[in-house]
């Protein structure tokens, strides 16, 4: 009869988990692995592959477009990243094929289970920058939060088990069995570890992953601790906010104009835009046609991709755009009264937006 006593337990809990175990685990992962490593490799196949001109700064689909579209709700300072970025070209076009290849590179080492843990790590990271740009976008569901969510906790599943079966690493530890005791290999490769290393690190990635799940949503959504919401930057609403306005005596103004809400789907139009004096009296109107009249150098545009500019419309501005603008007097009865003026702008969706000057 064999007995087994409380210390010979404990130490079969510390040893490494048996080979089939540990690759029952992997092949139940097999399809988690697969689309893990697939949303990343085709992120990256795209802009390298099938759809270049992702990555052709001439392009409208360049990417920079879209990171100056997340920058208004952007977390954690990343909007000033982002403005840094957008105002130096070599940075940012550095930045963009370097987060490119570093998808393509590491998506398929995901699928082929390559180094997997380390892979993993890199879609954790990720998937959190991605959710700092544009976890708040999605007018109905947020979109790219759920894809954050979900690629970050697949991320961490795949860090805990590695993946030693149908994999690259796999192979690699049955051509050399001293790779599963090497430390470097267990951390990056698909070493197996002890059953007392799988419950810490699988508790601790559990836990980290609740509450990245759990803060992002209420911070976005509420539902959690605060009602419902459509969280501090709306995503389906456009918002232009109204700045550093100036009238001139001739009945000019100038103002800093920055959509700062809304979807980056479709532009925001302006429409009309009027001065008021105290009286709440009109001083100076401009129509849609006048307004879409202006020339490009009314508008100083704080960066090269979505922009402030005329449109058919009247003034029409993409996501994220921010432009100094000049409105030239529209009447010729001399100058304008001193005292506390009013700009009002409105849109095509019948937003009224204003600023004291």
């Amino acid at each position: 009869m064999t007995v087994t006593t409380v210390s010979e337990t404990n130490v079969n809990r510390a040893t490494p988990a048996t080979l089939d175990g540990w690759r029952l685990g992997a092949v139940a992962l097999l399809a988690v692995r697969f689309v893990q490593g697939w949303i990343y490799w085709g992120g990256g196949s795209r802009r390298f592959i099938y759809a270049p001109s992702k990555l052709d700064p001439h392009a409208p689909t360049w990417m920079a477009n879209k990171f100056q579209s997340a920058m208004p709700g952007a977390l954690l300072g990343m909007d000033h990243v982002v403005d840094y970025m957008l105002r130096h070209f070599a940075l940012l076009y550095t930045g963009v094929i370097a987060f490119s290849a570093a998808e393509l590179i590491f998506g398929a080492f995901t699928i082929a289970g390559f180094m997997t843990r380390l892979s993993s790590m890199v879609t954790i990271a990720f998937s959190f920058v991605l959710m700092l740009l544009f976890g708040w976008q999605g007018a109905t569901c947020i979109d790219e939060w759920t894809m954050a969510s979900a690629n970050f906790a697949m991320g961490v599943t795949l860090f805990v088990t590695g993946a030693s079966a149908y994999s690259v690493d796999s192979w690699l530890m049955r051509r050399h069995p001293a790779l599963t005791r090497k430390t470097w290999f267990q951390w990056l490769g698909s070493g197996e570890w002890s059953m007392r290393c799988i419950e810490r690190v699988g508790l601790i990635g559990a836990v980290v992953t609740v509450l990245f799940v759990v803060v992002t949503y209420d911070h976005y959504r509420g539902s959690v601790i605060s009602a419902f919401h459509s969280g501090p930057v709306n995503p389906s609403k456009h918002h232009i906010s109204l700045t550093a306005g100036k009238l001139f005596p001739d009945g000019s103004v100038r103002f800093t104009a920055y959509l700062d809400a809304g979807t980056p789907e479709e532009p925001s139009n302006i429409v009309r835009a009027e001065l008021l004096d105290n009286n709440n009296a009109v001083v100076e109107q401009w129509d849609s046609k006048a307004l879409a009249a202006l020339p490009k150098t009314a508008f100083a545009n704080d960066y090269a991709y979505n922009t402030f500019k005329p449109g058919y419309a009247g003034i029409t501005a993409e996501m994220g755009a921010r432009a100094t603008i000049t409105l030239p007097s529209s009447s010729s009865g001399g100058p304008v009264s001193s005292g506390t003026h009013r700009l009002k702008i409105h849109t095509v969706n019948g937003h009224e937006f204003e600023i004291v000057m």
